[in-house]
């Protein structure tokens, strides 16, 4: 597949730049991936499309402040964005990284970052003492270059049911989420079922590749509890919250381990082994993302609901509308 083929038109003014007040006012685009059927609804519709037996499943990784600027001992500023805890150092993303050199030490805030090693492709493994407070203390939120940074945008940067630290983005399909539509979930007979992927930056670069399949996919983190993966077993339909939900998943399928990284790289042609229903948002051209969501519901289809989301002005990426796709993955013969 060719990358032109992950391309589409999007104005730049349906580029959500805050999420819908409140969450779960949202648009819903729901697309029957069997029959080809759209529909326009609200995300507070979300329970009329679930039942008994479905696992609907959350990721409740919580996103860190994880941006930090520093200062080279020339006095010059560096932005580094952490992206994970390695256990030897944290791997964090610099720029500008052209004058930067192995063993040099940079000051946040008077504490001192040393730079252990370089990594290759603007990374280095940065040596620090309790990064987490650091980042707490002193850390912005790692908002995407599309959404103009105010403080409301770094707050909303936040899923409601966030729990452990770790993520360099926001799983942004739970969003829409509300602690009222969380409870409708479960009166209409469905499981909300919790699971752990750590976002790195690499799932939302460009494709760069002129074909699609030689693309690499960074490492990311990813947990499936034990009481988790008993719920997803017994249940009937598998419901994933997000693209990094199916990451999850389908790494967990695939591999047979509930807790590792994966560098999984879903596009068509790829066969699901774990998730029947996929609730995503609307995503950028050229990413991984769109491809994933081509591989889940056909690529035809998704091609057609992005058009009709363009006209009918849905709002996209981070903070935008959301899609729920049914009768994909693993539904489809």
């Amino acid at each position: 597949m060719r990358i032109s083929e992950l391309d589409y038109h999007l104005p730049k003014d349906l580029i959500a730049q805050r999420p819908a007040e409140p969450r779960d006012s949202s648009r819903l685009m729901v697309v029957d991936a069997k029959n080809g059927k759209i529909e326009h609804r609200t995300f507070r519709d979300l329970p009329e499309y679930l039942h008994p037996g479905d696992a609907v499943v959350l990721n409740e990784t919580r996103v860190l402040p994880a941006r930090l600027f520093a200062r080279k001992p020339t006095g010059g500023e560096v932005e580094l964005l952490f992206l994970r805890d390695t256990g030897n150092g944290w791997e964090v993303l610099a720029r500008p990284g052209r004058r930067l050199q192995e063993g040099m030490t940079l000051s946040a805030n008077g504490r001192p970052l040393e730079l252990a090693r370089r990594l290759g492709e603007g990374k280095w493994l940065v040596r620090a003492e309790n990064v987490p407070r650091l980042l707490e203390e002193r850390g912005h939120m790692p908002l995407p270059p599309y959404i103009r940074p105010t403080p409301e945008a770094e707050r909303s940067y936040q899923t409601v049911y966030a729990r452990r630290p770790g993520s360099a983005a926001a799983p942004t399909a739970g969003f829409h989420f509300t602690r009222r539509t969380l409870e409708e979930v479960e009166r209409a007979g469905a499981e909300l079922v919790r699971v752990t992927l750590h976002v790195g930056t690499g799932t939302f670069l460009p494709v760069r590749t002129e074909k699609i399949e030689e693309h690499r996919m960074h490492a990311e983190y990813y947990s499936v509890p034990e009481a988790a993966a008993a719920s997803i077993e017994r249940a009937e339909r598998v419901v994933a919250v997000g693209t990094t939900v199916a990451r999850t998943l389908e790494s967990w399928a695939q591999s047979g381990e509930r807790e590792g990284e994966t560098e999984i790289y879903i596009y068509p042609g790829y066969r699901w082994r774990a998730v029947d229903a996929l609730i995503t948002n609307f995503h950028l051209p050229r990413s991984t993302l769109l491809a994933m969501v081509m591989s889940f519901a056909g690529v035809e289809l998704i091609r057609e609901a992005y058009r009709v989301a363009v006209e009918e002005r849905y709002r996209f990426y981070s903070f935008g509308d959301a899609m729920l796709l049914l009768g994909g993955g693993r539904s489809l013969p």
